[in-house]
């Protein structure tokens, strides 16, 4: 089971062509494993997955495995609204050899809780590889119950959640339910913390991004429980954790990760880089994380 801090990574880009960067994509790799993150995700909804080609989105994801090169666990963002696509992805990922794939709940055509199990049940049969199910309703007006986990939860490769919602008593009863090696990750690092300590078992993070080591160090001790230290640690991310969604995910944490001197400010449209009127404010969560 992958446990602990899990980066969702930032898709680097030039400036000039809009391309991925992908000497500074191999050097952010290189930077997490230095700095304690215990795995990748590439190609999330950070990683800037909508507005990269079905081509770019499986070289990223194989770039980072080689660069990796058995360090750390990849996992590959691969989800779609199209069960098809999803599957070509999920297949891509896997040959490419990352360790496993990270699936969000169909957007925008809001499928019945049947068309949802039935979606990933299609993919965990036609790809043999470790799926991870990612539900995150504040963006894809899509809400995967946790009945439909538990049911989903009995297919073999279907091996974890990603719980975004931010709702600790969700949390709760899918892990008191859970069968064992079922792993429940945060994707809300506000409530992360808290989800850990509750039996969870890490955090598909932001926030890592720009505070990788720092972030490791919380995960740990929370899942060491020890509730004093990963509360202590935690509060310096308290602001990134806020200020890191002060506009639409990756905006602003692209703008850190820039401020860090370890990528351009590039995003593709319809991204947009963060408003000026916000520099300060990420800034200083930055100071207060002690980062910079």
């Amino acid at each position: 089971m992958i446990r602990g801090s899990i980066v969702a990574l930032v898709t680097p880009m030039h400036q000039d062509t809009q391309g991925v960067d992908w000497p500074a994509l191999k050097h952010l790799v290189d930077w997490h494993i230095e700095q304690g993150t215990n795995s990748i995700v590439a190609v999330g909804t950070t990683g800037e997955s909508a507005t990269l080609s079905v081509a770019e989105h499986a070289q990223v994801i194989r770039v980072i495995v080689e660069q990796a090169a058995g360090r750390v666990p990849i996992i590959a963002g691969t989800g779609a609204n199209s069960t098809s696509e999803a599957i070509v992805l999920t297949q891509a990922a896997a040959d490419s050899g990352a360790d496993a794939c990270l699936l969000v709940t169909p957007y925008y055509n809001k499928p019945t809780q049947e068309g949802l199990y039935l979606h990933h049940k299609a993919i965990a049969e036609a790809v043999a590889i470790d799926q991870i199910l990612y539900n995150v309703p504040g963006r894809t007006a899509c809400d995967m119950k946790p009945e439909t986990v538990m049911r989903l939860s009995a297919i073999e490769n279907i091996v974890g959640i990603k719980e975004a919602t931010g709702d600790l008593e969700r949390a709760a009863a899918l892990i008191a339910q859970r069968p064992e090696g079922f792993a429940i990750y945060s994707g809300d690092d506000a409530t992360a913390r808290e989800l850990i300590l509750l039996g969870g078992d890490g955090d598909i993070s932001v926030t890592a991004n720009v505070a990788p080591k720092l972030m490791s160090q919380m995960c740990a001790a929370a899942l060491a429980g020890d509730a004093v230290t990963a509360a202590e640690l935690d509060s310096k991310l308290e602001a990134l954790h806020r200020d890191l969604f002060v506009e639409a995910n990756p905006i602003p944490v692209k703008w850190a990760v820039a401020e860090l001197g370890l990528q351009e400010n590039v995003l593709r449209l319809p991204m947009t880089t963060l408003s000026a009127e916000h520099h300060e404010l990420v800034r200083a969560a930055m100071s207060s994380a002690e980062i910079i």
